[in-house]
């Protein structure tokens, strides 16, 4: 009824024409993006690699079909839901409130480059401190415990979550763009970093390079094995695409870098603990 007594207003049929015209290519691409981040994770890493990286496999046991299953089928809610910001930033963009354009020299190709890189530093932050908020404050522990149950994750967990917490996830970049002139392009490339960097989280193989003692190369960035140790340890390693918030709060698992080292073959005298809280 809503709908209806909208649609047939003048400003409500250009608003409703707007989304039948807008919406299920938002809807496809934000699906297809999911597919394609941990569908394509999945198969090069867990199925045509699996064997190339044996000896990079981060825990004995693989996820179940069941657990990827329901992983999935969470994630399809997750979709709805992006897309649904997805229409919001589409809408807010034609209608010249969220500064989106379409060039993306138009600013410089340095601005360019400084806009891709201060999105994922700011997603970076949004992500540690709500997530960080779902795991210490009581209240909110309940909003993230789906995630949490792929104790043993998959790629497909990357959209894994409640319907809250997707949500609390998707106001980051309608609430950055505001602030933040962004070009079409430039949000590609930082939607696309997202869900690979996610996918690549929870592939359960450690594919980030090594150095010959077993730390990281970068040890700036959260590697498999960091957020791995989310999963099975969830007090500590709450950032998603570097390490300096975890270490700055001093929220690292403190046998982060021996795990690692495990992870790539090379064992130090700091061995795991698999009782660390």
């Amino acid at each position: 009824m809503f709908m209806e007594s909208l649609c047939q207003s003048a400003l409500g049929q250009g608003v409703c024409k707007f989304i039948v015209d807008s919406y299920p290519a938002i809807l496809t691409f934000d699906l297809l993006r999911y597919l394609a981040g941990a569908g394509g994770v999945f198969l090069v890493i867990n199925i045509l690699l699996a064997q190339v990286l044996a000896r990079r496999k981060i825990r004995d046991q693989s996820p179940t079909l069941s657990q990827m299953v329901r992983e999935f089928i969470a994630s399809m809610r997750t979709v709805f839901i992006f897309s649904l910001t997805g229409l919001v930033i589409a809408g807010g963009a034609q209608a010249g409130w969220i500064p989106v354009y379409a060039d993306p020299g138009a600013y410089g190709w340095v601005y360019f480059w400084v806009n891709v890189l201060g999105l994922i530093i700011a997603h970076d932050a949004w992500f540690y401190w709500t997530h960080r908020l779902m795991h210490k404050v009581k209240s909110l522990r309940q909003f993230h415990m789906l995630h949490h149950r792929s104790v043993n994750p998959s790629p497909w967990a990357s959209y894994s979550v409640d319907a809250t917490e997707a949500f609390a996830n998707a106001l980051f970049f309608p609430l950055i763009l505001f602030a933040f002139p962004t070009s079409i392009l430039a949000a590609l490339i930082f939607t696309g970093h997202m869900m690979i960097r996610n996918a690549l989280g929870h592939c359960g193989y450690e594919v980030f390079p090594a150095k010959a003692d077993g730390r990281p190369m970068f040890d700036f960035l959260t590697s498999v094995t960091h957020h791995d140790l989310h999963h099975s340890h969830g007090g500590w390693n709450f950032g998603l695409y570097f390490t300096f918030w975890d270490r700055l709060m001093k929220t690292e698992n403190p046998l982060y870098h021996a795990s690692i080292s495990k992870a790539v073959g090379q064992v130090r005298g700091d061995a795991v603990n698999p009782a660390i809280k």
